[in-house]
């Protein structure tokens, strides 16, 4: 038998299978297609302290290898998560991870202390790649002090484990990463959506509301591969590995990387069955490979 389970600091998965966040809804939208529980854990959509509408359509569009949003975090907010989402989802069988965003430090903190309450969630995932209203509009995930000041007041109010997503539209990611680690991260997940950007040649004008967006997909996978083995390299906590995943062997190079899990995005639009697809490829190949536990294979290039 081959054990996929895995651990992210005191939180042991059951497999190193999970969903990205902004691709997976609450999870219940997809329990028609897949037995949640066989999941290692699913990462809920952006929750921020306020509702947010998002941004004006058009702000989805397809990509060669990918595609390129700017929902800009449509949310109810985190007191209708706590009061109606939370309790539809708890006790699914697979970790539940909730992505926290703000457009400020207070807001983050205000946010995770809220969620702090909730019984049995165990792990937040800190989107830091959102625009700091307070500095002009630059993400909190793009300067180590930016990076660092949002982990640090989290850290005070949230006492379970806290992942932090960074942001790839950095010089060095792996200075990010040490800055984040040393506020007080327990695991770190990349790569966020690079920046992008389409225009429709024939209307002469972007093919988003807001010019420019996140782009995600297989196109690319080889930039959050390279980011993952150096952020590997670099700190001593957990790093889960995200970008362009859609197969096993795709999941395979991120924990060949140096990733202790991973998270499937943009994939699930296209099959929502392929999480579960992933989970079987796993355990195929480590069969076939003579693997008895998927952990002997991370990091090992």
């Amino acid at each position: 038998m081959v054990d996929l389970s895995t651990r992210l600091g005191d939180i042991k998965l059951k497999n190193p299978v999970l969903t990205a966040s902004g691709t997976f809804g609450y999870g219940t939208e997809y329990s028609d297609f897949i037995d949640l529980s066989r999941l290692g854990g699913f990462v809920v959509k952006g929750t921020t302290l306020e509702p947010r509408e998002g941004n004006p359509y058009p702000r989805m569009a397809e990509t060669p290898s990918g595609m390129l949003n700017a929902v800009g975090l449509q949310n109810k907010g985190v007191d209708h998560f706590i009061e109606h989402t939370y309790p539809t989802i708890a006790g699914c069988g697979a970790e539940v991870i909730v992505n926290v965003s703000g457009k400020s430090i207070d807001d983050y903190a205000a946010t995770a202390e809220k969620l702090s309450t909730l019984p049995g969630l165990r792990a937040i995932e800190l989107n830091i790649s959102c625009p700091n209203v307070k500095q002009g509009g630059m993400a909190f995930g793009t300067t180590c002090e930016g990076a660092a000041s949002v982990v640090e007041a989290v850290r005070k109010v949230w006492p379970g484990h806290l992942m932090v997503k960074l942001s790839p539209n950095v010089t060095s990611i792996s200075d990010i990463a040490k800055a984040a680690e040393g506020a007080g991260a327990d695991s770190l997940s990349l790569i966020n959506t690079l920046l992008g950007m389409a225009i429709d040649v024939e209307r002469q004008k972007p093919v988003l509301s807001t010019i420019t967006g996140g782009l995600s997909g297989p196109a690319v996978k080889p930039v959050a591969v390279r980011m993952v083995w150096q952020v590997c390299k670099a700190v001593n906590i957990p790093v889960v590995g995200l970008g362009g995943i859609r197969t096993a062997a795709d999941a395979l190079e991120f924990i060949m990387a140096g990733a202790k899990a991973i998270q499937v995005g943009t994939a699930n639009f296209i099959d929502p069955t392929v999480t579960v697809q992933i989970i079987d490829g796993l355990t195929d190949y480590c069969e076939r490979h003579g693997v008895e536990h998927i952990t002997d294979l991370c990091g090992i290039v």
